[in-house]
């Protein structure tokens, strides 16, 4: 079997186990639903999101040391990660085939050429690499050294490798002295709450990158005829954004075979970097060859097997080897015959983009977002860390959102700011309801720990966490302009009803308010009255919420005509004879929220009538993440 051929069932194979535990990520009681299956196996085989949270946080989650293995393998093998197992790669390899299909040898040989732009991937990698760490610089200055220092020869290993040519030991002086001067300055930022890490790569890691895209966009879309993965059709927000990144992405290709995987994505830098040191590699056995450029021509990484090849490039598509009719390309541990060439980085753009790393959390914490602007509509899962810390480990993959069995949680917009961009937060609209009470599924699927795996026990505040209470989401809050029984004289108590907690945190007060001029009796037949001027809407008043009222006397209102009232037994002396006025009152429920008792939950706002915006809404004060944010004093 051609060795083209296997690494081709290697990419089919890994692209349907990808889309099956994307599929298998729901709630239910069937054999291929969420029961154990390792539905984050490729996010935590992705070694960028463990090396970048063991940057932001000092600690790294159990499940993202399958990145180990990763690089491990990378050492020995190469890049075999982006050219045999990674399911995204494999869709540009595919696209790109069908946009090379009608092209000749020559033009295949251009649009295959190495170019400069394919460094902006290792400038990207440095940003994120340096918007990571620059709370870790604070930590080592403040003597937390373990996690700083290991975090920081991670950091200088991946740097160390982008190193090159003459004038090195310029480049790590410059890079010291950057850091000395970002040490002193972070210690001064740390003061004002505006210096941390923060966990960007997430927007355009390829793994986050395609599972968001799978779990909000493409599966919904599949999904809404079938009712496979949701009983009902499931909406997400901003998932035309996401959408359009994603097409973008594959289209590209059609342009450039693996345009993604060759100018922008950060994971590819990372393998590119340590697939210098890699044991097995692709090389010429000699220099001279019949110069018939087969290999160049269906190179999927641009790395030109016919001449000095790019090794931090090669994918291992071994199409070379697979073509070359003078056998002189090989898969071996010997350098490559006709020399191989290495990153060719600017060290001054390496420089400005470690910089630009650096200075990018502050300038977006800069407007208050974690201080005192910050935003009350940004009501997070249950188990979600504190904002600041929560930043700092989510990687935007969906995850959450795609088990999430009413929908409600939602990928933020750019209105929460870049930062927050496609992190999960709750919209309490949107899906079926809001945050169900016995539901911890978010928790145990976030392959990062950004929202803590709990127990049902310690949401609802049971048990051994009986003495903490629930967890709190946020507060519901009524809007009494536009709430029915407050603004519209209109009986309702949904929110009441629907408020899962015990005792309720909606209560009501009871208030009767006239609707309608007072009207005089013209008769008055044991349980009716007939009034004057009549023009009642037949059937109106009688819902059971109407009163008549005259003087010492009230009656409850059973039904009506257009000038007759029809009554239950009256309370008081008697009805009204002839020319004495009545009243029509209507008996309101007002509601009130307790804000000890309300968990926000959000069901009351899913479920008010008041369509649009509703007239009562879950907002983020008094969550138990931030008691900074607390309403109650105490």
């Amino acid at each position: 079997m051609r060795i083209v051929t296997v690494r081709r069932i290697s990419q089919v194979f890994f692209l349907c186990l990808f889309l099956w535990f994307c599929l298998a990520a729901t709630l239910g009681e069937r054999w291929w639903q969420l029961r154990g299956w390792p539905v984050n196996w490729f996010l935590d085989l992705d070694p960028l999101s463990g090396l970048l949270t063991l940057l932001t946080t000092g600690t790294i989650f159990a499940g993202l040391l399958w990145g180990l293995a990763t690089v491990a393998l990378t050492l020995i093998l190469g890049r075999f990660f982006c050219g045999w197992l990674c399911p995204l790669g494999t869709m540009h390899q595919f696209v790109g085939w069908l946009g090379s299909r009608s092209k000749g040898v020559k033009e295949r040989v251009a649009r295959n050429a190495p170019r400069r732009a394919q460094m902006i991937k290792y400038f990207l990698l440095a940003f994120f690499l340096a918007a990571a760490a620059g709370d870790m610089l604070l930590r080592l200055g403040q003597g937390q050294w373990p996690a700083a220092l290991a975090g920081a020869l991670l950091m200088a290993l991946v740097l160390g490798a982008a190193r090159r040519g003459r004038g090195g030991r310029s480049f790590w002086l410059a890079a010291g002295a950057l850091g000395a001067l970002w040490l002193a300055y972070s210690l001064l930022l740390g003061r004002g709450g505006l210096l941390g890490a923060s966990l960007l790569a997430g927007l355009l890691d390829p793994i986050p990158l395609l599972t968001r895209s799978v779990n909000l966009v493409l599966l919904p879309l599949a999904d809404a005829p079938l009712r496979l993965a949701w009983p009902e059709a499931r909406y997400f927000q901003g998932a035309a954004l996401i959408g359009a990144v994603f097409i973008a992405a594959l289209l590209l290709n059609l342009w450039l075979p693996r345009f993604y995987c060759r100018f922008v994505c950060p994971l590819g830098a990372l393998f590119g970097l340590l697939g210098r040191f890699s044991l097995w590699r692709v090389g010429k056995t000699q220099a001279d060859c019949s110069a018939c450029v087969a290999c160049d021509a269906y190179c999927e990484g641009a790395c030109r097997p016919q001449g000095v090849i790019h090794a931090a490039e090669c994918v291992l598509c071994l199409n070379c080897l697979d073509l070359c009719p003078d056998q002189v390309i090989d898969y071996r541990t010997a350098p490559s015959a006709a020399g191989e060439q290495v990153p060719d980085l600017s060290r001054r753009r390496v420089l400005a983009a470690l910089g630009t790393g650096l200075v990018a959390p502050p300038l977006l914490r800069l407007g208050g977002l974690l201080g005192p602007d910050w935003d009350p509509r940004l009501v997070r899962p249950p188990g979600a860390l504190a904002e600041g810390r929560f930043l700092a480990r989510c990687l935007r993959c969906g995850q959450c959102m795609r088990v999430c069995p009413t929908g409600v949680l939602q990928p933020a917009g750019l209105s929460f700011g870049l930062e927050a961009l496609w992190t999960p937060v709750l919209n309490m609209t949107i899906g079926t309801s809001g945050c169900q009470l016995r539901c911890v599924a978010c928790g145990h699927v976030c392959p990062s720990a950004a929202i803590r795996p709990i127990s049902v026990q310690e949401k609802l505040g049971q048990g051994p966490f009986a003495a903490q209470g629930p967890l709190r989401l946020g507060t519901a809050f009524i809007d009494r302009g536009r709430c029915l029984p407050w603004a519209m004289d209109r009986p309702c108590i949904v929110c009441q009803e629907n408020c899962p907690v015990s005792p309720k945190a909606i209560f009501t007060r009871v208030q009767f308010n006239p609707v309608l001029p007072e009207l005089s009796v013209a008769r008055s037949l044991g349980g009716e009255i007939i009034v004057s001027p009549g023009g009642l809407k037949p059937g109106a008043l009688g819902t059971g919420d109407y009163y008549c009222r005259a003087e010492g006397w009230q009656a409850r209102i059973t039904g009506n005509t257009a000038d007759t009232l029809l009554l239950a037994p009256p309370q008081g002396w008697g009805p009204p004879g002839p020319g004495k006025k009545v009243s029509v009152l209507v008996r309101l429920q007002q509601p009130y929220v307790d804000p000890a008792r309300c968990i926000g939950c959000g069901i009351c706002q899913h479920e008010c009538p008041v369509s649009g915006l509703r007239a009562i809404r879950v907002t983020a004060e008094n969550a138990s993440r931030h008691r900074s944010h607390s309403l109650l004093l105490k």
